[in-house]
């Protein structure tokens, strides 16, 4: 377990708790009661820590090393041997930062799309840290496409720095693919469903980001740029991280005062990655109570849905 620069003092009380249970391993002497106590204080501080988070220490956690990732989320989530992962943009090349497929969650059949990191150096630049190519905003509007055809709901999962920035990628229309993505999604006639899970920034998250429903978990962010980059634009350096992270309402809590999410999914105590099989349940029945609940509306119905929540955003209401 990797431990962030305000997690330091957890990871002294984890070290006295494993000392002391050496000693009484070693020894023979009952230690159960000092034991006890540590975990108590362990318990206290985490509380402490995670119930006072900074916008920018939540940024942090949601880049956590251990933290799953979206094929994390899949494989926990989906009925065993149910993930038939599709590839391509049958245009120009298939794009590993964007992943997409059929699972089925309890029998019920799902598209799921999202933005893939990886945890090796060579994994991370395979994956490009999350940062999809044009291509894969085209392979993630092709599946769902597809899902439409067949009347299967989508879910997305975002993950993401932003789009890819590279010169490549503006070649081939990196912000057309966005664009295509989000004037396509917004008049889809299947339900879409849109967790973020880790980063969220700018048209990177958008690109995969307009759905009936859209959740953050708990610690996660969502905004139109990083803190460093708004910190490197405004400061000139990247010292101004925490102060942009401040001004740019970026927790689940902010999105959910401004109403551009519907709601977080909670994460256990200290981040998903401290027990990643509740993280899974808690959003797999998230989704399948949205896919219940929207079972009743029509496919006009769910269009105009959708279309009303985006427009009503940012409307000024005296």
């Amino acid at each position: 377990m990797e431990y962030l620069s305000f997690e330091l003092p957890i990871k002294e009380l984890m070290d006295q708790y494993q000392t002391c249970s050496l000693v009484g391993e070693e020894s023979g002497v009952d230690v159960k009661l000092a034991c006890s106590q540590i975990e108590d204080k362990i318990l206290e501080k985490k509380k402490e820590i995670y119930g006072n988070l900074t916008p920018w220490q939540r940024v942090q956690l949601s880049r956590h090393p251990d933290r799953p990732y979206t094929l994390d989320y899949i494989n926990g989530m989906a009925d065993k041997g149910s993930f038939l992962e599709l590839h391509g943009d049958r245009n120009f090349a298939d794009d590993p930062a964007m992943i997409g497929g059929l699972i089925t969650l309890d029998g019920q059949k799902v598209m799921i799309i999202g933005t893939q990191k990886g945890r090796t150096t060579k994994e991370r630049q395979y994956r490009r840290f999350g940062m999809p190519n044009p291509e894969g905003y085209r392979k993630a509007l092709r599946l769902m496409k597809l899902a439409e055809k067949f009347n299967i709901p989508v879910v997305t999962l975002v993950d993401t720095p932003g789009a890819y920035p590279g010169l490549e990628a503006e070649e081939r229309g990196q912000g057309e693919a966005i664009a295509r993505n989000i004037f396509e999604m917004v008049q889809l006639k299947t339900p879409i469903f849109t967790y973020i899970i880790g980063e969220g920034a700018s048209g990177g998250a958008l690109g995969i980001g307009v759905g009936n429903k859209v959740y953050m978990l708990e610690n996660t962010w969502y905004t139109v740029i990083a803190p460093e980059s708004c910190s490197s634009i405004l400061w000139r350096n990247w010292d101004h991280k925490e102060d942009a992270a401040n001004a740019l309402n970026l927790t689940p809590a902010d999105a959910l005062r401004e109403k551009f999410i519907d709601g977080i999914i909670e994460e256990p105590l200290g981040g998903a990655h401290y027990d990643q099989e509740t993280t899974y349940l808690n959003l797999k029945n998230s989704i399948l109570q949205n896919i219940k609940a929207f079972s009743k509306f029509t496919r006009q119905e769910l269009e105009t849905q959708r279309q009303d929540k985006f427009i009503a955003m940012g409307q000024f209401k005296g």
